[in-house]
C-alpha cells in the first residue's frame, strides 16, 4: 500500500501530469467563461419572453394612465376571473401603466413596456446614446417631437460590443410582438400622444435612411437590435398619430 502511495505522488511530480492539470484548468475556465458570456448576453431577452408568455396565459391587461391621481375603477373591480395558472403563481392579470417621466415617456401597453424618453441624444455619438441607454429610451437629435408634423425616432437597446447588451434596458426586446394596430403612447410635456403601428422592417445598421427619412404627418419610428441578445440588424416599427 505504501509502495502504491509513493508511486503516486511521483507520478503527481511529473511534468506530463502537471501539463495535462494546466490545460484541464483553462479548459474548465473557458467552458464557464463562455457560460458566463452567454447568461449576460441573453438573460434579459429571455426573461422578457417568459414573462409575455405567462402575460398571454393568464390574459393579462396593461392599462395606461396618465396619472397616478387619475380616479379609476378598483383593481378588484376590473380583474378577470383567474386561471390555474395566476392562481398558483399569485400573478395579478391587470397592471396600471403611468408613465415613468410625464415630460417624456413612451408606453407600449401590449407588451408591457413603460420608460423615461432622453430627448436630443446623438444617434452618431457612441458615447452619449450608450450613456442615455442605461437611463431610458433614447430620442434621436434632429427628429421631432410628439405634437409636430414630422418624424419621431426613438430608440434603445443597442450596445458597442454583443457581452454588453445585457448593461442596457430591455424596453423594446419585444418590438417584434407588435402587430399592426397595437397601441403606442408617448407622454410629451404633460400631454398624451396615441399611436397606432402601420409595419415593421428589418433593416442592416448601415441603412441610416430610417433615421433621416422625412414625412409630412405624424410618424414614430420605435428601433432596436435584432435578433435580441445581438447587434446583426436593427428591428423598427413605424406607427402613426391616431386623431384626437
Amino acid at each position: 500500500m505504501h509502495r502504491q502511495i509513493q508511486k503516486i505522488k511521483a507520478k503527481l511530480k511529473t511534468p506530463e501530469y502537471a501539463k495535462i492539470l494546466t490545460l484541464r484548468t483553462i479548459g474548465n475556465f473557458l467552458v464557464l467563461s463562455s457560460l458566463f458570456l452567454i447568461a449576460k448576453t441573453f438573460y434579459l431577452p429571455v426573461r422578457e419572453e417568459i414573462r409575455y408568455f405567462i402575460d398571454n396565459k393568464i390574459q393579462k391587461q396593461y392599462i395606461v394612465l396618465e396619472s397616478q391621481k387619475l380616479k379609476i375603477k378598483s383593481q378588484k373591480e376590473l380583474e378577470q376571473p383567474k386561471g390555474l395558472l395566476a392562481k398558483t403563481l399569485n400573478l395579478q392579470n391587470v397592471e396600471f401603466l403611468v408613465p415613468q417621466d410625464p415630460n417624456f415617456s413612451v408606453v407600449i401597453p401590449k407588451i408591457g413596456a413603460n420608460a423615461r424618453v432622453l430627448a436630443n441624444v446623438d444617434a452618431s455619438d457612441e458615447k452619449v446614446y450608450l450613456d442615455a441607454l442605461n437611463k431610458g429610451v433614447a430620442h434621436a437629435a434632429g427628429t421631432k417631437f410628439p405634437g409636430e408634423s414630422g418624424h419621431i425616432f426613438l430608440f434603445a437597446h443597442s450596445t458597442d460590443y454583443f457581452w454588453n447588451v445585457g448593461t442596457y434596458n430591455a424596453i423594446f426586446y419585444l418590438l417584434n410582438k407588435l402587430a399592426k394596430g397595437d397601441e403606442v403612447d408617448v407622454f410629451f410635456k404633460g400631454q398624451r400622444y396615441v399611436y397606432q403601428v402601420i409595419n415593421s422592417v428589418i433593416a442592416d445598421p448601415s441603412q441610416v435612411e430610417y433615421l433621416t427619412r422625412k414625412s409630412n404627418k405624424e410618424l414614430l419610428t420605435l428601433q432596436t437590435c435584432w435578433p435580441p441578445g445581438t447587434t446583426l440588424k436593427r428591428l423598427l416599427v413605424f406607427a402613426s398619430r391616431v386623431a384626437e
